[in-house]
C-alpha cells in the first residue's frame, strides 16, 4: 500500500508539471472557486467592454437627442436617456473604459511602489526601515477620502490625476504586507548564501525576493482593480474626478442624478448597479487569487505542492 501511495504521488506530480502555472490556476479557479470563477467573468467582461467600447456603443456618448429627455428605457434607448438627452447605455459602456484605465492604472502604480517601498524596507531593516515605516504610519494615519480629496483639489481633476493619486496613495498605504513578505523571506538559506558568495543587493533583491513575492502581489493587484474603481467613483460623485462630460460612473450618479432620481430612477439604477456588479467581481476573483496562491492556507507544502488532493488509506 505504501507503493501504492508513493506511485500515486509521483504521479500526481508529474502530471501537476506538465501543465503550465496558469493553466493550473485556471482550472483550481473554476473548479474550487465558482464565486471567484463568476468575478473573473466579470473583470474579462469590463476589459472587453472597454476595449471596445467604440463598436459596442450605440451612439456616442455625449450624443444628444432634441425632444428625448428623460426617456424610459425603450427599444431605441435600452436603458433611457438623461436630463441632457444622452443615450444612458452609451454612456455606461464608455464609463466602463474609464473604470477599465483607473483600476488597472492605479493598480499597476499601486504594486510597483509596493514592491520598491516592500522590499527596500524589509530588506534592509534598522534606521532606513524604521524611517520609512513612520512614514506610512503618518500616511495612513489621515483618512483616506479626506487625502483623495486634498490631493485632486490641489492638482486638478483628470483621468491621469485620479490615476496617478489612487496609485500613490495605494502604494504607500499597502507596502506593510509586502515589507513583512521580505523579512519572511531574507532568512532563508538561499539568500544568506547569495550574501556569502557576494551576490549584489540589487540581484538578491529581483531574482532571489522578489520572484518569491510575486504572489502576494498579484492578489494585491487584483484586490486592488475593485478598490480603485470605488475610490474613483467617489471622488466623481463628489465632483473631484473625472470631469464632465467624460463619463464616468461615479460622476452619472451625481448631478443629474440626484436631482432626478424620482421622475426617472433609471439615471441611478443603471450606474450604481454597473459599479456594483464589476466591483463585486473584482473582489470575489483577488478573494479566489489569495485563497489558491497563498500557501499558508492549506498547510507546509502549499496550494502547489503537486501532492495528491484526496486521501489515501495506507
Amino acid at each position: 500500500m505504501a507503493e501504492e501511495t508513493k506511485d500515486l504521488y509521483a504521479g500526481a506530480l508529474s502530471k501537476r508539471k506538465r501543465r503550465s502555472f496558469l493553466v493550473d490556476v485556471l482550472i483550481r479557479l473554476f473548479k474550487e472557486k465558482p464565486l471567484g470563477a463568476v468575478g473573473a467573468v466579470i473583470v474579462l467582461i469590463l476589459l472587453f467592454v472597454g476595449i471596445f467600447a467604440n463598436w459596442l456603443a450605440p451612439y456616442g456618448y455625449n450624443e444628444t437627442w432634441v425632444g428625448t429627455k428623460l426617456d424610459a428605457p425603450s427599444v431605441t434607448h435600452w436603458m433611457g436617456t438623461d436630463n441632457v438627452g444622452r443615450d444612458l447605455m452609451s454612456r455606461i459602456i464608455y464609463g466602463a473604459r474609464v473604470s477599465m484605465f483607473v483600476g488597472l492604472g492605479a493598480s499597476a502604480i499601486g504594486c510597483a511602489l509596493n514592491a520598491i517601498i516592500g522590499l527596500t524596507s524589509g530588506y534592509a531593516g534598522g534606521k532606513l526601515d524604521l524611517i520609512i515605516q513612520r512614514f506610512v504610519d503618518a500616511w495612513v494615519c489621515f483618512p483616506f477620502l479626506f487625502l483623495l480629496l486634498t490631493i485632486m483639489a490641489l492638482i486638478g481633476a483628470g483621468v491621469v490625476q485620479v490615476i496617478v493619486v489612487l496609485g500613490i496613495s495605494g502604494g504607500i498605504g499597502g507596502s506593510r504586507l509586502m515589507r513583512s513578505a521580505v523579512i519572511a523571506i531574507k532568512q532563508n538559506m538561499y539568500v544568506e548564501g547569495a550574501r556569502a558568495i557576494g551576490a549584489p543587493t540589487s540581484t538578491i533583491l529581483l531574482k532571489h525576493i522578489l520572484p518569491n513575492v510575486m504572489a502576494p502581489l498579484i492578489i494585491m493587484f487584483t484586490m486592488g482593480v475593485g478598490s480603485s474603481i470605488l475610490a474613483e467613483a467617489s471622488i466623481s460623485f463628489l465632483g473631484y474626478g473625472i470631469p464632465p462630460p467624460a463619463p464616468s460612473w461615479g460622476g452619472m450618479l451625481s448631478g443629474g442624478s440626484r436631482s432626478y432620481m424620482i421622475q426617472a430612477p433609471w439615471m441611478a439604477i443603471f450606474p450604481g448597479l454597473s459599479l456594483s456588479i464589476v466591483v463585486y467581481g473584482a473582489n470575489m476573483f483577488g478573494d479566489a487569487l489569495r485563497d489558491l496562491l497563498d500557501p499558508r492556507l492549506r498547510g507546509g507544502l502549499g496550494r502547489y505542492s503537486g501532492g495528491p488532493r484526496k486521501k489515501v488509506n495506507v
